[in-house]
Formats: structure tokens, C-alpha cells, sequence
């Protein structure tokens, strides 16, 4: 199929059908994937007052646990006795050991408390817990209020 024969000379000319059809199935690939990897971990952290927002930065090492106890680690679904070893393996060359846990707000906190000796054991020397703000409410620590725009607390 490649070639073709015609009174008696090689046309030469390649067939690029199949490398068409190909890149087709892996961009089809790709178009499913990618929106189920960008989605990642969901899970519904608990809330709270006093809270200071810290969007999260592509730098930023978080370990999610959902409701059914299975840990993601920057929204990749990893098996549960991995989790030391790969964390380990992040913060071997690490001057900072910052780990964000980002747990649904169901979990029975034994769960959590497993997953913050597993991740000390790792090498992370600070696991910081993220919660939200409850819904209603603002922060009542002066400084947050300013940092948001809050309207009470005679912030400019």
C-alpha cells in the first residue's frame, strides 16, 4: 500500500493515511484524558472561621484523602501504601517540606491522623490542613478582613 506500480516506474509517494488515522485516535486519546486528569481529586473540606485564603500554586505539594479513604497525591490517584515512598522521593532534595492535606470533611480524623505519620515518616516537616471559610461569615481577625476587602473593621 505503501507504493504503487505504474507502467513499469515506482511512484514513491507515501501513504499517509495510517499515520492520520493515528494522530485521530490519539488526539481522541488525549481529549478524554485530559479533563479527568485536570479534574482530579474532589473532596469537600471542612469549614471554619479565621481562615486566610492561599490559593494553591502549581509548586505546592497536596495530599487529598476523599471520603472512601483513598489518598491523591497533586490530584493523581496513587495507591495507599505508596504514599510514604513517594513522598519521600518529593522532599528528599527539598530545603522546604510544606505538604498541604486536603481531606474530605466526612473522614473520621483517625484517617487523617494515619496519613500525617505516614507523610512525617516521608520527611515533610509541616502538613498544613486546608479547610474554608464557613459560607455567611467572614474572618474576624483584622488583617484577613483588609487582605479580602471585607467592608467591617474600617479597612481602606
Amino acid at each position: 500500500m505503501g507504493m504503487a506500480v505504474s507502467g513499469g516506474g515506482v511512484n514513491s509517494t507515501p501513504n499517509v493515511t495510517p499515520m492520520i488515522d493515528v494522530m485521530l485516535v490519539l488526539l481522541i486519546i488525549f481529549m478524554i484524558t485530559i479533563p479527568q486528569i485536570n479534574a482530579g481529586f474532589q473532596a469537600t473540606p471542612p469549614q471554619g472561621q479565621n481562615l486566610k485564603t492561599k490559593p494553591e500554586e502549581d509548586s505546592d505539594q497536596v495530599l487529598g484523602i476523599d471520603a472512601d479513604g483513598r489518598y491523591w497525591l497533586n490530584k493523581s490517584l496513587i495507591r495507599n501504601e505508596d504514599l510514604e515512598t513517594l513522598v519521600s522521593n518529593i522532599y528528599q532534595n527539598r530545603d522546604e517540606a510544606i505538604l498541604y492535606v486536603k481531606a474530605h470533611k466526612d473522614l473520621s480524623y483517625d484517617k487523617v491522623l494515619t496519613a500525617l505519620d505516614i507523610v512525617a515518616r516521608g520527611g515533610v516537616s509541616v502538613a498544613a490542613l486546608i479547610t474554608e471559610q464557613t459560607p455567611g461569615t467572614e474572618s474576624l481577625v483584622e488583617s484577613d478582613r483588609i487582605l479580602t476587602g471585607g467592608s467591617s473593621g474600617g479597612g481602606n
